[in-house]
């Protein structure tokens, strides 16, 4: 007990809690930057909006691939060599944009990126767990959340902004330069010592049910969310353009704030926050379905941003409180495949029924179906 105790009252943030943050502030930063800019430059090439289209999908595809196969590099290599790998992969191929427009190179980098980011995701978020004692999780995942929050919120705009201002060269520069200059932290890592409780794969964790439930329930969150960031500007077209763009601003702010809330304020009470963020995210949706009306787009994307941090980090909190150590880089992989699997899927979907039904109906349609999650939400606990 005097142990546990000691624990929560320490600094949460020591050495090797820091180096983590660091790290994954690089890579991350890397991806957000040229996340925009990346499409844009593809169609400057001459490969129009099928080719935007392409290279983001190559990149998420990739970044899936890569999540499921991290946990056995990890297990093979170990998890220090295959961290910095990915920060290679995701930082170092943006250089070879500047020298060609082949839209064949183009995608090729992507898929090259997008390995380096699902490799860095999985091992960050395992690593933050790893690193911490287990009664502060949460509060720990929250300040995570942050971290990797803060890149999304400028990064993406600032990515755009340096390539209509200064050009895509410098752009790709700083993408390179940013995650590689990360790189003298891995070693800094300490080694991870062996458990006592056998490893399991990505599949033997989708076949459990404590994993499988808030990992479904989370996917269905941000396949909302993969609907929200690609077709919110075309939903709001009667109103001034930039409605949506500071809809999107919002909501990653509050994402990234509520993310962090939840981590504070989340320990042991995580299965309740999940319920919580699919209602929100719902009302979120319902919202923009029901009016276009600039103050409440802004207020539903503040309601969805708040849902979806909440429910990323209750869910991955929920997961690794019910393994052992030795499956949290399972539970990270499971975790993040969830959450780029939802975002593609969302996107994709979303469109296929927009197409036939219009965006009033498919987003009161994606409202319903988030809804649809509370039903394996009731087998949730923490106990």
């Amino acid at each position: 007990m005097n142990l546990s105790t000691a624990d929560k009252t320490s600094p949460l943030l020591g050495r090797s809690l820091a180096l983590v943050f660091v790290i994954m502030f690089g890579a991350t930063a890397s991806f957000y930057l040229l996340l925009s800019v990346v499409p844009l430059y593809a169609t400057a090439a001459g490969a129009g909006g099928i080719g935007a289209g392409f290279a983001t999908g190559a990149l998420m595809c990739s970044t899936v691939a890569a999540e499921l196969a991290t946990p056995y590099l990890m297990a093979k290599i170990g998890y220090r060599i295959v961290l910095a790998a990915g920060l290679v992969f995701i930082g170092l191929p943006s250089l070879a944009l500047i020298a060609s427009h082949s839209i064949t190179v183009i995608l090729a980098i992507c898929l090259v990126r997008g390995t380096g980011l699902g490799i860095t995701v999985v091992i960050g978020s395992s690593l933050v767990a790893w690193f911490v004692p287990e009664e502060r999780h949460s509060e720990a995942l929250g300040l995570y959340g942050v971290v990797v929050g803060v890149p999304a919120v400028l990064g993406l705009p600032l990515g755009v902004w340096f390539a209509v201002h200064f050009g895509y060269a410098p752009v790709f520069m700083v993408g390179a330069a940013v995650a590689t200059a990360a790189l003298p932290a891995v070693p800094g890592l300490p080694p991870r010592e062996p458990e006592s409780t056998e490893p399991i794969g990505f599949l033997s964790a989708l076949r459990s049910p404590e994993l499988s439930r808030p990992a479904i329930i989370f996917a269905v969150t941000a396949m909302a969310a993969g609907v929200v960031v690609t077709f919110l500007p075309l939903v709001i077209t009667q109103a001034d353009g930039n409605v949506a763009a500071a809809g999107l601003f919002v909501q990653a702010v509050f994402m990234t704030l509520m993310r962090g809330w939840a981590g504070r304020y989340g320990a042991r009470r995580n299965g309740m926050l999940l319920v919580v963020s699919v209602l929100m995210t719902a009302a979120g949706i319902f919202a923009v379905a029901a009016s276009k009306n600039t103050v409440v787009v802004l207020a539903a994307m503040a309601v969805f941003g708040g849902g979806f941090g909440i429910a990323q980090n209750a869910s991955l909190a929920l997961m690794f409180e019910r393994v052992a150590k030795s499956r949290y880089d399972a539970v990270s992989a499971l975790w993040n495949a969830a959450y780029d699997a939802g975002l593609g899927v969302g996107g994709a979907g979303f469109g296929l029924l927009a197409a036939r039904s219009g965006y009033g109906i498919a987003l009161a349609l994606t409202a319903a179906l988030v809804i649809v999650a509370l039903i394996p939400a009731r087998h949730l606990s923490t106990n």
